[in-house]
């Protein structure tokens, strides 16, 4: 079963986003993955396939990952095999949006098919990578973070929660369901 945490304030997120991952390990899940908001805009993304020990090992407890604000995942593959390409945090191809997901987007092969169509690539098999593209269609067309948040919440289906991380807001962090 998935799991989301996120932390915005004046202490290093990565080690608090590992400790709150680290209290939803007893509900099972197959990776893991830390988005941290770097200063100058993008999101720092680490992922790992297996247990949660990897992701911290891999960023030494979180030492690695410098920054205030932040959201982590536990995945329980749903959409692609469980690997660290589809492990979430999931990042839009401009890199200004990195998203976490729990639940399922319903209609994600129709957005995909329209976002390719678009000109949109995509890395893994997720209907996570979906929100992100779309979140960054839709940002790009009003430059409004919240209108763009409210635009692709119109377009899924599906039960699901969210947390999102734009570039341009580095301090905040977009919660939705």
């Amino acid at each position: 079963m998935c799991g989301i945490v996120g932390f915005t304030g004046h202490r290093q997120a990565a080690p608090v986003l590992l400790d709150g991952l680290s209290k939803l390990e007893y509900r099972g899940y197959d990776s893991a993955g830390l988005a941290v908001q770097q200063p100058g805009g993008t999101a720092m993304i680490v992922k790992a396939k297996g247990r949660l020990k990897v992701l911290a090992d891999k960023t030494e407890q979180g030492a690695t990952m410098p920054g205030t604000c932040g959201v982590g995942h536990t995945r329980w593959a749903t959409h692609g095999e469980p690997n660290d390409v589809n492990a979430h945090p999931q990042v839009s191809q401009s890199g200004t949006f990195a998203v976490v997901h729990n639940g399922i987007i319903e209609n994600y092969a129709e957005l995909k098919n329209s976002l390719l169509k678009k000109g949109y690539t995509f890395r893994s098999e997720t209907d996570t990578e979906v929100v992100a593209q779309l979140l960054d269609w839709y940002y790009r067309e009003s430059r409004d973070v919240f209108e763009a948040v409210t635009s692709m919440l119109s377009a899924v289906d599906g039960t699901y929660a969210l947390g999102i991380l734009c570039a341009d807001t580095p301090d905040r962090i977009i919660a939705a369901r």
